[in-house]
This record gives structure tokens, sequence and C-alpha cells, in this order.
């Protein structure tokens, strides 16, 4: 199809109205990137991407994400023209409670958005684990005679995006993995928020990605037949590399006052709106203006894109009816057909009674089963596998020679990997889980918290979760980091006391689909605690929280712990006597979600006598001791020093525990 230059050219124009008018209306918003790209937007969902606005989710299409979030108009702009549902009406309420086109594009909140962008640099990793998926689908699922996944990922990214460092992890692993079916575009307009660009990078950006795997093209952003020849190759070519696009272009495009400095890129242009409307041929007394033959421009391209998705279709259809096993793994990936924890469960052996694992040993037998009964689910390492121990025995590494592969080697490279497992998640066919030390997950929170934001199934199997690190010292033991995880909104944090525990943990996080779960797991061996029934330990961990230790009088105290900790409360119960219960508590989370009746069998309003302990700060256990209980835990940095003698130095031993419930 021929490009239709002036057509594309005149909405190009009227999506930077668009943009200008939004922005104007409420005094918010960022008009830098909208302006800047627009001649791109018109050629992407124009002419170039492969789409279907009436099935926003169709399996296989183009990918486009948007990495500079902050230019949320361009996209709602460009949305709103293909014909998605993203009324007038919606655009007009920009940044507005509860509009379809909030700040930034928000994952689950606008037809056509591919995942939650802002935070720069985020979308590049998302992008690169769509093209991951993308990869990893296109071997488990495509066959000779139909090839039913060959979609690009289409990512655009600003200079912020490509100064973050979670971009330049993410790249650096496209261009190893070699992912050529994902299209970077990035936005070179020699502008920051602050200043000119100069004034913060001078590296050579087209040398940088060529030393790194990839193929670069650099073109004028405002010669649209000049981009679009420069994207027909990088979709087209066989090179086995990684596309990226500098399209040069010009910030702000369109508001003489502002175009080309730093205050073009948020919203001090809209102050000149009316002459920018002027001089972008759009009339004075119409807002939010569409012409009518870009109007059948779109309708009639949307026409276009409809009939390729039915001609796939029927390609789709004749691969379900020669495929019928490859046919229900692919529906198996739908939301409907998560597994239940209990079915998980019937599927991990009972560890023997004497078992003595610490439980990242336990997570690596857990794992096996499950990963057998769940084909999709696909694991990665930040070059620790020897270490979290989260390998797929029964299969081998995901790289160039084996896209089937379900381990990934992400190398050291923690917020990549967080990063592109949440575009994993994003896309919805494989079930990521990832690894490395506890510790470290403050090189990965953001994306962790991203991932709770966007309500993403991603499973951090993160190990050497205290001071039981040992000689490692306090630079590797996370004495604050559960409790930081634990109040970021909607992340599960699961930290298992022994084998059984950790099977109940692993079933818990692959059963839920709404949100993030971090397995906290150790390195040091823990005992099993054989006196609590193994169903017990396990099905309590899909609650929170429950009673390992029963009163056997009228109940006098509650000991409660967590993970490694619940040896010495349920030791410290035995010295205490008959009136005591301990309460394990591995999720704090879950617990919370449980019922009103069911929180109050665990922890009884009536008894006030508690006492808590964990290995780790102690702030957040009042909730749960209420301000007549105690905490026996660490408000410090830790130490080097084997991990009994830590343990001990530290007071985290049964006599501390049951001196602070005596003392009550």
């Amino acid at each position: 199809m021929t490009l239709q230059t002036h057509l594309l050219a005149k909405a190009a124009n009227q999506a930077r109205g668009l943009a200008i008018d939004a922005v104007h209306a409420c005094s918010s918003g960022h008009l830098g990137l909208p302006l800047g790209c627009a001649d791109i937007g018109a050629v992407l969902f124009g002419h170039a991407l492969s789409h279907n606005p009436e099935r926003p989710r169709w399996i296989n299409r183009d990918r486009f994400i948007l990495s500079a979030g902050h230019g949320s108009m361009f996209l709602y702009s460009w949305l709103h023209l293909s014909g998605y549902d993203l009324p007038l009406e919606e655009v007009k309420k920009f940044r507005v409670l509860h509009s379809k086109a909030p700040g930034h594009p928000e994952f689950h909140e606008t037809p056509g958005v591919e995942c939650t962008s802002g935070p720069l640099g985020q979308g590049i990793g998302n992008a690169v684990g769509m093209a991951l998926a993308g990869q990893m689908a296109a071997a488990r699922f495509n066959t000779a005679e139909h090839p039913i996944f060959d979609y690009h990922v289409v990512c655009l990214a600003g200079d912020g995006c490509m100064q973050e460092g979670v971009a330049m992890e993410a790249v650096a692993f496209a261009g190893h993995q070699k992912l050529d079916n994902l299209i970077l575009i990035y936005d070179s307009n020699a502008v920051t928020l602050d200043a000119m660009a100069d004034k913060t990078q001078s590296e050579n950006t087209a040398l940088r990605f060529k030393a790194i795997g990839w193929d670069v093209q650099t073109v004028d952003g405002h010669d649209m037949a000049a981009f679009l020849k420069a994207f027909n190759r990088a979709k087209k070519t066989k090179s086995g590399k990684p596309q990226l696009i500098i399209a040069k272009t010009i910030i702000g495009k369109g508001i003489a006052e502002v175009q080309g400095t730093s205050k073009g890129h948020g919203e001090g242009g809209a102050k000149f709106a009316d002459a920018a409307r002027a001089s972008l041929e759009l009339p004075a007394d119409q807002h939010f203006f569409v012409s009518d033959d870009v109007r059948a421009y779109f309708a009639q391209h949307k026409a276009t894109l409809v009939r390729r998705c039915n001609k796939w279709s029927k390609t789709y259809k004749a691969w379900r009816d020669a495929n019928p096993d490859k046919a229900a793994l692919l529906d198996s990936a739908s939301p409907e057909n998560a597994p239940k924890a209990g079915a998980l469960l019937e599927k991990i052996p009972l560890f023997p009674a004497d078992a003595k694992l610490a439980t990242r040993a336990a997570g690596r037998d857990v794992l096996q089963p499950l990963a057998a009964q769940l084909p999709l689910l696909i694991g990665g390492s930040a070059d620790l596998y020897g270490s979290t121990l989260n390998y797929i025995a029964a299969d081998k590494d995901f790289d160039p020679t084996n896209r089937a592969g379900r381990n990934i080697r992400f190398g050291i490279r923690e917020h990549g990997m967080a990063a592109i497992a949440n575009g994993i998640a994003y896309d919805g066919l494989f079930r990521p889980s990832i690894a490395t030390f506890l510790v470290f997950a403050d090189y990965s929170r953001p994306s962790m918290r991203l991932a709770a934001l966007s309500k993403l199934p991603v499973v951090y199997v993160y190990t050497h979760d205290s001071v039981g690190v040992g000689e490692d010292g306090p630079t590797h033991q996370p004495v604050e980091t559960v409790s930081g995880l634990r109040v970021i909104p909607n992340l599960d944090v699961i930290r298992p006391a022994d084998p059984e525990e950790t099977a109940g943990a692993f079933a818990a996080a692959l059963e839920r689909a709404d949100g993030p779960t971090l397995l906290a797991l150790t390195r040091q061996a823990l005992p099993t605690l054989n006196d609590i029934p193994a169903q017990t330990r396990r099905e309590g961990v899909l609650k929170g929280a429950y009673i390992a230790v029963k009163e056997t009088a009228a109940l006098e105290r509650i000991l409660i712990a967590t993970g490694s900790e619940v040896q010495y409360a349920v030791a410290a119960a035995k010295t205490l006597g008959a009136g005591t219960r301990v309460v394990s508590m591995p999720s704090t989370e879950r617990f919370d979600r449980q019922s009103a009746e069911y929180r109050e069998s665990i922890l009884p309003a009536s008894c006030r006598k508690r006492v808590a302990i964990e290995a780790g700060v102690t702030g957040l256990w009042y909730k749960y001791v209420g301000l007549d209980g105690k905490v026996v835990g660490i408000d410090r940095f830790g130490l080097s020093a084997p991990a009994p003698i830590a343990f001990k130095e530290l007071g985290l031993t049964t006599e501390a525990l049951v001196a602070a419930a005596q003392s009550l």
C-alpha cells in the first residue's frame, strides 16, 4: 500500500492539536514527544503496524510500547484515531479522575496500552520481554504449515529512557540474545527535561548499540517516507539482530516559542496554544479537531487491518485443527485456566521427616514437578542459578540456538531482569519466575513495584533471606529488605519456615493471577517442623498464617514467627508451657486478605500478650503484637560471622524469645 503522505501529514498535525488541547485543558502534561513524534505516529498507526483495534489483545498483533510514558497524549491520540475504544470524550478528560486517558499509560485501563509506562527506561525492558516471549511462542507453537506467531515489538523511547540503567541492561541482553523481532525507535531530539541533552550526555549511541549487537539506522523523524523505509527495513531484515532506528526530531514541533528547547518538554507550550493551532492549520473555533477526511482514512485503514486479522484467523483455525495438543497448551495460558494451589500441591511429594534443607534447596525440589505440570512456566536467574537453585532441570537454556528453552540466563542485570519479566507477564502467554539474592531486590524494586501496580503474576525466587547468609556479612544480609517489600501494595511476600511450607509457598505464588509474589528463601539449612502435620504447614501458607502449635490450656500468650525463626518459637513454647500458642505467619499480605473470622481465630483480640520474632527490622510486626506486645528482631545491620554465631550475637534465639514472653 502506498504511503499517503499528504493525508498522514494532516493527521500528524491534528494529533498535535489533540495533544495541545488536552494538555491545555487540564494545565498538566507533556507536549514535547506528542508533537515531536507525531509524524512517526502517523506512519506507525496510519500505515505500518499490524494490529486490530477491534481485538486489542489479538495474539499476533505488533506490540507498540511507549517507553517515554510521559508523552501519553501521543499514544492516546493515535489509539483514538485508529478506532480503539477510546472515544474523543475520554481524550478530552485527559488526566481527569477515572478517565481512560490517565496521566501516564496504565495497563488494564486503556484498550491498546500494552504496559504501564512512565518510569523511564522500563518500557524498553518490557519490550525486550515481549520480544523474548514472541520468540518463545514461535518456537513452541509455529509449524511449517501454520506460522501463527510472527509479530514485532516496537518501542518508542527518548533520551531519558536511554540514560536509565535499566534500559541499558535490557538492550545488552537483547543484543546478546539476538532478539530480531524487536524494533527500538529512539526519539533523538537533543533535549532532556532540564536542559539540552549535551549537558548530560556525549556518547555515540549508534556505535554503542552496534557494539552490543544491534543494527542501527539514523533518519529524519519528520520525513515520513524516510522513516517508513527504515521501519520496513527493520521489520524485514534477516540479520538476526534487534533493530534501532535513531529518529532525529524537534521536540515540541509546532509551537514556535518552545520547540527545540527544554521548555518544549512539558506543558510550557500550552499557553501558546492559539498560535500553535493556527500554524498547524487547525480551526480556531474548534478544539479537539479531527477532519472528516482523516476520520475516513483511519476508518478505511481499520477495515484493512481487520481484514488482515481475519485472514490470520483462518490460518489460526487451521492450526488448531491440525495441532490439538499445541492448541490445548496455548489455551492453558488463559487466566480462567490458572492452576489451583490444591492441585499443584498434589504434584509435590512430601519431604522426608528427617529432611534438613535450606528452603532454597527445598524450592529446587518443589519447582521440578511444578515445572512439569506447568509447561509455560519459565525461569531465570541473575547469574546465580548455582545459588538460587531455580533451574528447571528437565529443560535447557533459552538462547539464539534454542528459543524453546525455559531457563533464561540474565547475567548480572537484576533491574533489567525484573523489567524483562514484566514484559513477559504483560504479554500474557508465559509465566515468568526470576531469581537473585534477596538483598539485591533493591536493584529490581522499581520493576517489582510496577508489577504490583499492573497486577502482573511474576514470581520472584529471592534467596539468602537474612543474617543467615553468615560470613558474607552486612552487605549481603537483607535485614530491612523483607519489611521494605511488604509495604508495596499488591506484592505478596512469603517467607516459608521449612520444606513443606516452601511447597505451599510455590503453590500459592503460582495460583495467584492478580499480582506478583516474592518467595524469601534461606541459604542455611532448617529443621523440618515434624510436630506440625505436613498438610497443615502446606495449606497454612495459602492463608498467610496458621496455628503451628495450639495451646493445651487456657490461652495465655501468642508467639508469632516467620521463616527460619519459626523453629525458635516452637522450641520456646515448650518452655513457656501449655497456655502458649505459636502462629507461623509466612505471609502477612495473604493473612490480611482472610476473613475477619479467620484472622480472629488465629490471633484472638482477647489475648494481648504477644511476641513476634523475625530476623529483620521490627517495625511492621507491631501491627500484630499491638502496643502491649514485643518484637524480637534486628533494628541494625548485620555482621560477618557464621549463621549460628550471627543469630546468637544478634539476640535471635529461643532464650531471647522466652525472656521477651515472660517479661510481658
